[in-house]
């Protein structure tokens, strides 16, 4: 046998070695817990969705779904953590409109190609945004805050979870639709944004519905209208922003998990049957809908084709807008 020939085999027998040894690890997964990152900080919306689906997923896995919050830069630290992460399905990333939508147009430079470096495994859910304010605002309809924003000057701030988040991107369509000028200030995650508009820090700011029920229930926040097309379930006081006359105004945070490039199929195809058992459990179902919140279960097909359409809806947005956050 020459020596090329004997090269060939070899390299022939280490990969078929290693095929078969991929294929033994996808089905014995998972073995150990699984890091499940949050980019977004403890308390709020994507968190607490991450925690609730987490539990019951890990009752179908029969593995920990461990929740490790990596917040900062509209979610890009935990993104590039997982796209650099070992691709054998110990790392799973909540990952939203800001991660596969938004940013590839709002950065100049990504560390990171939400095309390449990521493998979708489902849709979880989709956040309807309330317009909120202080109760310390004059104001308790839209008619009303567009006057007090009028005379409102520099006192016109809006709080949001972090430059480029889908809170962001809301608020700009909405004062281009109101034709108004408002100043954003930007925050590392809802939580803390929602605790300042609380405190009366800063006067408003477009929430999620997950992060602000409690807000809104304890009268901590008043509501001025929900950008969606239908009033939401417990949710149904706040009138729509287009019953008040704001015509084809929505607004939507939407997320879903992914894992790493190069994660065995078999791995990608159980996290998917985990995440659709989990979303179709009752348990689930009643505590997403306190939280105003739209399961969207889905294949990793299915999530591929949606992110890529949300990327074609707003990257022209972002562009005209002018919108950079770096």
């Amino acid at each position: 046998m020459s020596f090329a020939l004997f090269r060939a085999g070899k390299t022939l027998l280490a990969c078929a070695t290693f095929a078969l040894a991929t294929a033994a690890s996808a089905q014995s997964w998972p073995s150990r817990p699984v890091e499940w990152v949050v980019p977004y900080p403890a308390g709020g919306g994507t968190d607490v969705v991450a925690r609730t689906l987490g539990q019951a997923m890990s009752a179908t896995l029969g593995q920990p779904l461990v929740i490790v919050n990596k917040p900062g830069a509209a979610t890009n630290i935990g993104a590039d953590y997982v796209a650099r992460a070992k691709p054998d399905g110990y790392t799973l990333l909540s990952a939203d409109t800001a991660t596969l939508a938004a940013n590839p147009f709002l950065y100049a430079k990504l560390s990171y190609n939400v095309e390449k470096d990521f493998a979708p495994v489902g849709l979880t859910v989709r956040f309807p945004m309330i317009l909120v304010v202080n109760p310390q605002v004059p104001a308790r309809n839209l008619e009303e805050f567009r006057a007090w924003l009028k005379t409102a000057g520099e006192k016109a701030n809006y709080a949001t979870p972090g430059a480029g988040s889908p809170h962001h991107l809301a608020t700009e369509l909405f004062a281009d639709q109101i034709e108004s000028r408002m100043t954003h200030v930007p925050y590392r995650g809802a939580a803390p944004a929602v605790q300042d508009v609380v405190a009366g820090q800063v006067p408003f700011m477009f929430v999620d519905t997950a992060s602000g029920q409690q807000f809104i229930a304890s009268g901590k926040l008043r509501p001025i209208g929900i950008a969606s097309p239908r009033r939401v379930k417990n949710f149904e006081s706040i009138p729509t922003l287009a019953e008040q006359g704001l015509k084809g105004f929505e607004a939507y945070a939407w997320q879903g998990l992914v894992m790493p490039a190069g994660t065995p199929p078999e791995v990608i195809a159980k996290t998917n049957a985990a995440l659709l058992k989990a979303l179709d459990a009752t348990e689930v179902k009643a505590r997403l809908q306190v939280l105003g919140l739209e399961a969207t279960p889905s294949s990793p097909a299915q999530m591929a084709e949606y992110a890529a359409k949300e990327r074609a809806k707003w990257g022209p947005v972002i562009r005209s807008s002018g919108i950079k956050v770096d």
